[in-house]
């Protein structure tokens, strides 16, 4: 951004004293004008006008700070109409529009010149980091952009990274079991394998046990804590704590509930771990609208007996 420069001492030179404040205004903000649009010290009438008043624009010619169209200063250019700055570019105050545009033809060279510095440094390091994950195993496109198989030998003499170790299984590499369908939510294939389930056998003798509609969809550490419990005091006690508390509370929507309740289970040495089998059927209690409808039944009954008794009195 050009600047329109004045000397610091200009506020006492004997052309301001004489031209005044009002007039003083009209000189700034044309000089101002001119080095934005790179006039060089080319005032137009118009803009002039627009900024001032005739009379400002008469005392700044009159006191030599500008020019009209066939003045006699050797040092300043003639304009064809308006007015000219006088010495615009005396001692390199004020710059030409061919300064104005070198410098700024420089400065974007400079800065395309940055960019692509910053860009090829961006490059390098990311082609770093992708050579790293690739040579620590840890890039996870690796499996994708492995180059294909050639059509002479896929299948053929040997083994591929898509073809089980000799006497495995022999699925897809990507068909490996789901967590959450390990843990009772979700499908799983009919044919996948179920070794995974570590505490399989207690799910299965809880469901023996009457109870359903339970979900074991825990976390990885909540499936240890209850592995360790089974582990410590076997899996008749934890059934027993699991049917008595469902017969209590009602069955709860997940296993979780019942974590902590077995984690205070102590080892029993007795051969009865007590209530093994949540019972078929519980007493219901009854739906407020037929709570009303006995209420209102025995209230008749009630009349009922009391109109007999009255009528066989007499």
């Amino acid at each position: 951004m050009p600047w329109f420069k004045i000397d610091d001492a200009s506020h006492s030179h004997p052309k301001f004293m004489a031209a005044g404040n009002a007039a003083l205004g009209l000189w700034l903000r044309c000089g101002a004008y001119s080095a934005q649009h790179l006039t060089e010290g080319h005032i137009p009438a118009a803009v002039a006008k627009a900024y001032g008043t005739p009379p400002q624009a008469r005392k700044l010619v009159a006191v030599g700070l500008w020019h009209e169209p066939g003045h006699d200063c050797p040092r300043c250019p003639q304009p064809d109409a308006g007015y000219i700055v006088h010495d615009f570019f005396e001692g390199g105050r004020n710059s030409t529009r061919a300064q104005v545009e070198a410098s700024r033809k420089g400065a974007a060279e400079r800065a395309a010149k940055h960019r692509d510095s910053k860009k090829g440094e961006r490059s390098a390091r990311e082609s770093d980091a992708n050579r790293a994950r690739i040579d620590d195993g840890s890039d996870p496109d690796r499996e994708r952009n492995a180059p294909p198989f050639l059509d002479s030998t896929a299948g053929q003499g040997g083994s591929s990274h898509r073809t089980g170790l000799e006497g495995g299984a022999t699925s897809h590499a990507t068909a490996t079991p789901s967590h959450s369908t390990s843990f009772g939510s979700g499908v799983a294939a009919a044919s996948e394998p179920r070794a995974y389930d570590t505490i399989g056998d207690l799910k299965r003798a809880i469901a023996d046990a009457g109870i359903r509609g339970v979900s074991w969809n825990l976390q990885a550490s909540q499936i240890e804590r209850v592995r360790q419990v089974r582990d410590r005091v076997g899996i008749p006690l934890m059934v027993s704590m699991a049917v008595s508390n469902a017969s209590y509370r009602g069955v709860p929507g997940r296993a979780s509930a019942w974590i902590e309740d077995w984690e205070g289970l102590e080892p029993d040495t007795t051969t009865d771990p007590g209530i093994t089998r949540l019972p078929v059927a519980r007493q219901q209690s009854p739906s407020p609208a037929a709570a009303r409808r006995n209420a209102a039944r025995d209230v008749l009954d009630r009349l009922t007996d009391q109109l007999r008794a009255a009528g066989g009195s007499q």
